[in-house]
């Protein structure tokens, strides 16, 4: 069985990945989803790396999933430990040395023509049942910017198998752009489902089959 490492997003908490949790674990498989330290001024990519790092521990067999800007975080956890897969989820895909902060130029999301809005759960949460986003916004924390214009200190890629998992109803990162995005960085074509940018809540059903089925490609359940 797998080690499934959960990266949250921005402002966000391990909370987020409660219900893939519960689904994988339910299949035999350990779970891991720290919070990152999103509110602390002196903190940045490289201690939310070691903060993931700290939390797995001596467990093995690791597939590291992130969202949305843990695609910045989770790179760096893949080149500290011996990790099996790397799967990015609605994710921020970044470049050596570039900075979160230049992330929206540097892709070209700040050209890219989308919907706009103001409303932050029809944004994040549009299919995420009321109840549940209610929560993930009590829940959600303030997002330091103190260190995000450091630039993204790998040299290249991890030698880790990659997956990207875009879903086509995601207002924040459209499919469009997550399909350019993923071929022009990686090369990957990447695969898709349904909903918004939160399939964790939406979908946990959907995205632990995907999630199990990477590792049974891919990882450790080979």
């Amino acid at each position: 069985m797998a080690t499934f490492v959960l990266i949250h997003g921005a402002g966000d908490v391990g909370w987020y990945w409660h219900l893939v949790e519960a689904e994988l674990r339910a299949r035999g498989h350990d779970t891991v989803s720290p919070d990152l330290p999103c509110e602390d001024d002196s903190a940045g990519l490289p201690e939310y790396a070691g903060t993931v790092a700290e939390a797995i521990g001596d467990r093995t067999d690791l597939i590291v999933v992130a969202q949305s800007s843990g695609g910045f975080t989770a790179p760096l956890v893949c080149d500290r430990m011996v990790v099996e897969l790397l799967v990015l989820v609605a994710p921020m895909i970044p470049m050596p040395g570039e900075a979160p902060a230049d992330y929206s130029a540097g892709t070209g999301y700040d050209r890219e023509e989308r919907d706009r809005y103001d409303d932050v759960v029809a944004l994040f949460y549009q299919d995420v049942p009321p109840e549940l986003a209610a929560e993930a916004l009590k829940r959600g924390r303030a997002q330091s910017e103190a260190r995000m214009g450091e630039p993204f200190p790998l040299r290249a890629w991890p030698d880790v198998p990659t997956r990207v998992l875009i879903c086509r109803d995601d207002r924040v990162f459209p499919a469009g752009f997550l399909r350019r995005v993923a071929r022009e960085r990686l090369g990957i074509t990447p695969d898709e489902i349904d909903g918004g940018h939160t399939p964790a809540l939406s979908r946990p059903h959907e995205l632990a089959d995907r999630l199990e089925a990477y590792a049974a490609e891919e990882g450790p359940l080979r």
